[in-house]
């Protein structure tokens, strides 16, 4: 495994592994892009509906937490809200609920939500907007994880702005004594 370490305003964060190798520009606005082998399982599932990556994806995932001291610690499984809500299944969710079996986790689907909508970030490069758009775009149910051990789960880390304001939200409000974080894939730039 090619992990990187994440650094934020968490207890520890991880990706498992760059999303892509290269991507260069051709002259028609495409790109020809090599992806990590996760990298690939994650853009098939994502952009092909290729549900089969689902287990595929989930497996990386285990055996990843299978080798974090925290593991058998941790109270919950969080995963980060979508923000295309236009996907018949939502892939952070539909892994995240496979991770959670294998390893025994309660995956807490309803204690983060959305409290406005906000745009894909993808397409905004300024790190600054991005922190202004996620600016109170998220909410907690209650103080269920109090002192507790939890890990936020998504599947890209570009800038890490969307982790951050959660992370904030979940110490802040949610009173939880350590978030950690676990990401399938981190982009090659911070943009």
């Amino acid at each position: 495994m090619n992990e990187i370490y994440l650094n934020g305003n968490w207890k520890a964060g991880w990706a498992i592994e760059l999303h892509t190798l290269s991507s260069i520009p051709l002259g028609d606005g495409t790109f020809d892009t090599t992806y990590t082998e996760t990298g690939e399982s994650l853009h098939r599932l994502k952009y092909h509906n290729d549900f089969s990556q689902i287990a595929i994806l989930a497996e990386k995932v285990v055996e990843f937490l299978n080798t974090r001291l925290v593991t058998p610690y941790l109270s919950a499984i969080l995963p980060v809200p979508p923000s295309n809500l236009d996907r018949t299944k939502q892939p952070v969710y539909e892994i995240a609920k496979e991770v959670g079996k294998a390893l025994n986790i309660f995956v807490d689907f309803d204690y983060l939500y959305k409290k406005k909508k906000t745009e894909q970030l993808k397409d905004i490069s300024d790190p600054d907007e991005r922190e202004k758009i996620l600016k109170d775009a998220f909410g907690i149910k209650d103080l269920r994880y109090r002192g507790k051990k939890v890990l936020l789960f998504d599947d890209l880390y570009r800038s890490g702005a969307t982790l951050r304001e959660i992370t904030k939200l979940l110490y802040e409000k949610g009173g939880v004594q350590d978030v950690y974080v676990l990401t399938l894939t981190k982009t090659r730039t911070k943009r």
